[in-house]
C-alpha cells in the first residue's frame, strides 16, 4: 500500500510537469504564428535582438579594453616598484607608518587640527610612492609643528553650556589653549568640535579678556593639556561650597545672621549712649533722663537727704542696678549663639559622616564620590560653625566691655556724688544725720 501511494504521486508529478511544458510549447507556437502573421512585427522583434547583441557586443569590448588597460598599468606599476628598489620601499613605509601615528595621536583631540584637511594623508594604501605624495606628507607635518608655537585668530563654529552651536570669534594658543574673550574651550569627547568648557577659573578668565584684546602678552598656560585647568574649574565657588553643608549649614548661618544683628543692633545703642553719658558729665548741672547717669542722678536728687549715708547709698546702688539691664541686654543671646554654632557644625559634621557610611555600606569604597556628598556636608558644617562663632564671640566680647565701662562711668559718678553730698553735709554739721543715728 505505501508503494502504490509513493507511484501515484510520482505519477501525478510526471503529468503536471508534461503539461506544463506542452502548455508552454503552445504559447511560444501560438507566438511564433502570430509572427508569421505579422511580419511587421517579426522584423520589429528581429532589429531588437540585433540592437540587443550589438550592445552587449559594445560592453564586452570596452570591458576587454578595460582588463587591458588595467593590466598595462599593472605592469607598469610592477616595473616602476621593481625600479625603485628597497630603499624608496623603505622610505614609502616608514612615512605611511610616521603619517598614520601623527593621525592617531592628534585625532580629533589636539588644538592643531582645528581647520579641515589639517592631518596629513594616509598612505598605508599606496603601493608607490609619488614625489606630490611626499610633498603633501612633509608639508602638514611643518604645518602642524609651526602652529605649536603660534597664536593664531580663529572663526570657528563653538557650542555653548545649552548645546547651542554659534560661530564666534577665538584665539588658539599653539595646543595648550584655545578660548573666547571670556571663556575656556575644549574639543569634545564625540564629534571633536569646540565646547565651552563648564567653568572658566576667575584668575584665567581676567588673563583671557587681556590678551584676547590685545591690552597684555601674559597668558596661563597648562602644561599637563588640561589636567590643571580641570581641577580648577571642579573648585566649587564660595555659594556652592555653603550648599554643601545642608539644612544644617542653613541653620548655623541663619543663627549667626540674627546674633550679628542682634548684637550690632545693640552696641549701637550702647554708642548712643556712652555720647549721651559724656555730654551728661560735662553738664552736671543740668540734668536729663535721656541717659542712664542723667536719670540716676535724678533719682539721688529726689531721694530723702535726711536717711543714714548707709540708706543713701543702698537708694543709690538700687537707681544703677535699674540701668544695668538695658546696657546688659542682648549679651546673654549672642553668647547662648556663639556657644550653638560649634555645636550646630558638629551635629552637621556627624550627620554627613552618617551619610558618608550609608554610601560606603550601598555601593563600597570604589567611588569616592559617590563619598564626597557626605563628607562635604561633615566639613562644611564644622567650617561654618567656627565661622560663626568667632565674630559673635567678638561681638559680645564688644558688648561686654562698652556695657562695663557705661557701667563703670555711672557708678564711680554716683559714688562721687553721694560723697560730695555727705562732704557737704558734714561740714555744715547737718543734725539731721545725728538724730537718725540716735
Amino acid at each position: 500500500m505505501v508503494f502504490s501511494g509513493v507511484a501515484t504521486a510520482q505519477n501525478d508529478s510526471t503529468t503536471s510537469l508534461r503539461e506544463a511544458r506542452e502548455a508552454a510549447q503552445a504559447r511560444d507556437q501560438q507566438r511564433l504564428m502570430g509572427f508569421l502573421d505579422d511580419q511587421q512585427a517579426l522584423a520589429s522583434a528581429l532589429e531588437e535582438a540585433r540592437s540587443n547583441y550589438e550592445s552587449a557586443q559594445q560592453q564586452n569590448d570596452a570591458l576587454e579594453a578595460q582588463q587591458a588597460e588595467q593590466a598595462d598599468q599593472a605592469s607598469e606599476l610592477s616595473e616602476r616598484q621593481a625600479e625603485q628598489g628597497e630603499a624608496l620601499a623603505g622610505l614609502l613605509s616608514n612615512l605611511a607608518r610616521h603619517s598614520s601615528e601623527v593621525r592617531n595621536a592628534l585625532g580629533e583631540e589636539s588644538l592643531l587640527t582645528l581647520e579641515e584637511g589639517s592631518l596629513p594623508p594616509r598612505l598605508d594604501d599606496v603601493e608607490v610612492l609619488e614625489r606630490h605624495q611626499l610633498e603633501n606628507v612633509v608639508d602638514h607635518l611643518a604645518v602642524l609643528t609651526a602652529r605649536t608655537g603660534q597664536a593664531a585668530r580663529l572663526s570657528l563654529p563653538v557650542a555653548d553650556a545649552s548645546g547651542e552651536v554659534a560661530t564666534r570669534d577665538l584665539v588658539r594658543l599653539g595646543d595648550f589653549a584655545v578660548f573666547t574673550e571670556s571663556e575656556l574651550l575644549e574639543r569634545g569627547e564625540n564629534d571633536g568640535n569646540l565646547v565651552v568648557l563648564p567653568r572658566t577659573p576667575n584668575n584665567i578668565g581676567t588673563l583671557l579678556a587681556e590678551y584676547y584684546q590685545g591690552e597684555s602678552n601674559v597668558f596661563a598656560v597648562d602644561p599637563t593639556q588640561g589636567s590643571v585647568l580641570e581641577a580648577l574649574a571642579q573648585q566649587p565657588s564660595l555659594w556652592e561650597r555653603f550648599q554643601q553643608g545642608g539644612y544644617v549649614g542653613y541653620v548655623v548661618v541663619a543663627l549667626g545672621i540674627l546674633g550679628l544683628i542682634i548684637g550690632l543692633g545693640q552696641y549701637l545703642y550702647l554708642v548712643v549712649v556712652s555720647l549721651r553719658v559724656n555730654r551728661q558729665r560735662q553738664s552736671l548741672s543740668q540734668l536729663k533722663a535721656n541717659n542712664p547717669l542723667g536719670r540716676v542722678l535724678l533719682r539721688f536728687e529726689g531721694m530723702d537727704k535726711h536717711q543714714t549715708p548707709e540708706a543713701l547709698e543702698a537708694r543709690l546702688d538700687e537707681a544703677v542696678l535699674a540701668e544695668l539691664p538695658k546696657l546688659e541686654r542682648s549679651q546673654p543671646m549672642v553668647k547662648l549663639l556663639a556657644a550653638i554654632a560649634p555645636l550646630l557644625g558638629l551635629l552637621g559634621t556627624v550627620t554627613g559622616m552618617i551619610v558618608t557610611f550609608q554610601a560606603i555600606t550601598v555601593f563600597g569604597t570604589g567611588d569616592p564620590q559617590l563619598m564626597a556628598g557626605g563628607i562635604s556636608q561633615a566639613l562644611v558644617t564644622t567650617v561654618l560653625g567656627l565661622i560663626t562663632a568667632v565674630p559673635l564671640l567678638f561681638v559680645q566680647t564688644a558688648l561686654s566691655g562698652r556695657s562695663r565701662y557705661l557701667t563703670h562711668v555711672i557708678e564711680g559718678q554716683a559714688s562721687a556724688t553721694l560723697a560730695d553730698h555727705l562732704e557737704s553735709h558734714s561740714s555744715n554739721n547737718t543734725p539731721a544725720y545725728t538724730s537718725a543715728v540716735n
